[in-house]
């Protein structure tokens, strides 16, 4: 049953308000995303299942923004950082190193095959996506024959890279930059994102698509002036922009060749679907490219502290070895010694139980079963993804792939109704993945060690869930 209009209130950002539950709440003084509204309270958590304030039971299907991909309440992680706590909680990076960081940092490196060689730990993917920008610009000043009019970057509409006003810049997530639009840098632009589902012409071969979104960078080069480009940057699979599309065959490495011809960088960002979350534990993995920058995040220390990394390609690493010998710029908490051990142990886990294999394999079953059982269903006009990442995108029409209204916030309302006591999931909602403004995908991103049982349950919730809104 979808829930009763007077229990809900929706904010402009699609935010929730379950006013039942919030009449007896005292005032808060967080500054919550609706600033009237506060949002249900957890209480605790483990394994799969959040527990709110009132007593219900809520099976993390989202993982929080795909970041609990160990579940809750991992012991192994917590005794990791407790052992930490009693070393050291924090120095600062700059100044000192710590086993913790150079550990983790040995652990990514080798997790590459050696096909990148150093790592800028952070605590954050908005951090790591700023930190890919300023190393960008600085290895072109650090060349032996120094690049300085190499100061733009090129992005892809529909993408998010963070909510820093650098990383705003890059990605084009319209509802997050809109009144920031006038402080935004203006040496970013985008191309066209790989979205086969809307964008593919029909009678279009994938190879055709893919060439014709490369002759749209290469124009786009050309129009800036290919020596002014610092770099590209992609999500390898887009996250709440577009909802977990996977890149066409061969666009990655198509688009790489175009920075390789014209001296820019590539860059890929893999904050939501990096270290795990495809099945393999860098997502570039499959699709035969390796960027010279990436960056990661949620997967990396799985929520339990805050932690994000900027993987930097040999190129890159050499270039600033052989000039300054420096990177000039530093966070407070870049190499956190408590972050670094929580993370390492995330990592290990891992490995120890077979958890890529696990993604892969429910992964597969995951996106079968969704497919089985609302393929069919009038308003989704699309289920794609990998691994444990998989985006379904409702359609007004499904002939047309017209998308609903935004003001009917679809994505929002199918949240709102797997929150409720009947159905207890949660899914991340999406908007404006049709154009920026309209469209509606939520995603469903479980744990890494999500059983079949768990897989056959999350299907069954979200076909009642869709069905109950949409009929």
């Amino acid at each position: 049953m979808a829930p009763h209009a007077h229990d809900i209130q929706i904010g402009a950002n699609g935010v929730h308000h379950v006013e039942k539950a919030q009449k007896n709440e005292q005032y808060s003084s967080v500054l919550h995303q609706q600033v009237k509204q506060q949002p249900p309270k957890i209480a605790s958590g483990k394994g799969n299942y959040l527990l709110s304030s009132t007593g219900a039971s809520i099976f993390d299907a989202s993982c929080g923004a795909a970041v609990a991909c160990l579940g809750h309440g991992n012991e192994r992680v917590k005794d990791a950082i407790v052992r930490q706590l009693d070393q050291v909680a924090y120095c600062y990076l700059p100044f000192f190193t710590t086993e913790p960081a150079e550990r983790l940092a040995r652990e990514i490196v080798d997790s590459t095959d050696g096909r990148m060689e150093k790592v800028f730990i952070v605590s954050s993917g908005t951090e790591a996506n700023e930190a890919a920008m300023k190393i960008a610009r600085q290895y072109f000043t650090e060349l032996p024959e120094p690049q300085l009019t190499r100061t733009k970057f090129i992005g892809r509409k529909q993408s998010y890279h963070g909510n820093t006003l650098g990383s705003l810049s890059i990605g084009y997530h319209k509802a997050r930059r809109a009144i920031y639009e006038p402080i935004l840098s203006q040496n970013t632009s985008q191309v066209s994102p790989c979205y086969p589902y809307r964008d593919q012409k029909d009678g279009e071969t994938t190879e055709q698509y893919v060439a014709r979104l490369v002759e749209e960078l290469e124009l786009e080069f050309q129009k800036l002036g290919p020596e002014t480009v610092c770099a590209f940057i992609a999500e390898t699979m887009s996250g709440t922009s577009l909802g977990f599309v996977p890149p066409a065959p061969g666009y990655l490495k198509a688009m790489k060749e175009v920075c390789s011809r014209h001296g820019a960088l590539f860059i890929l960002d893999e904050v939501m679907v990096g270290m795990g979350r495809t099945g393999t534990l860098h997502a570039w993995e499959q699709e035969d490219v390796v960027p010279d920058l990436q960056t990661v995040a949620k997967g990396l220390g799985a929520g339990f502290i805050p932690i994000g990394a900027l993987i930097v390609g040999k190129k890159v690493a050499d270039t600033l070895f052989k000039g300054s010998g420096a990177f000039v710029h530093s966070q407070t908490y870049q190499g956190h010694p408590v972050a670094c051990a929580a993370a390492y142990e995330v990592q290990q886990i891992i490995k120890e139980e077979k958890l890529l294999e696990n993604t892969a394999a429910m992964g597969e079953k995951l996106g079968k079963l969704l497919k089985e059982r609302i393929g069919d269903h009038k308003n989704v006009g699309d289920i794609r993804g990998r691994g444990l990442a998989w985006g379904i995108e409702f359609v007004e029409d499904k002939v047309s792939k017209k998308p609903f209204p935004p003001e009917k916030k679809i994505s929002t309302l199918i949240h709102l109704a797997g929150l409720q006591a009947e159905h207890g999931i949660s899914f991340i909602p999406g908007s404006g993945s049709a154009d920026g403004r309209s469209g509606d995908v939520i995603l469903i991103s479980p744990a890494y060690n999500v059983t079949a049982e768990d897989v056959e349950m999350i299907v069954e919730k979200t076909e009642k869930v869709v069905r109950g809104i949409l009929g």
